[in-house]
């Protein structure tokens, strides 16, 4: 389903460390954002019954089941330039992306 990149997870397991009671990050896709949709991303205290959990290491990424076809083989990677740092999912579901790259249309 969703893969992580090696940076991502080293990055995912950092941010959970300082955080409380926190499972995994959890990664959606709600409506909105200049194309249609946008990715979400929050720390996970719980989880539903059909949520899919991905792991990689220590570290667990939750996907609900409304999210899971459009993020259908995606890649979440974790970016560091010049021009900011911060998560990047590569979704082979999106058709296209608008500029700021949290905003797709299938």
């Amino acid at each position: 389903m969703v893969t992580i990149t090696t940076i991502a997870e080293e990055k995912i397991k950092e941010l959970i460390q300082e955080e409380e009671d926190v499972l995994g990050l959890r990664i959606y896709v709600k409506g909105g954002g200049c194309s249609g949709y946008q990715y979400g991303m929050s720390f996970e205290s719980k989880m539903d019954d059909d949520d899919t959990v991905i792991e990689k290491g220590e570290v667990k990424v939750i996907v609900d089941s409304q999210s899971a076809p459009m993020l259908q083989g995606a890649e979440v990677d974790y970016v560091d330039s010049l021009q900011g740092s911060g998560f990047a999912i590569k979704n082979p579901q999106a058709k296209s992306t608008c500029g700021c790259g949290s905003s797709f249309s299938t």
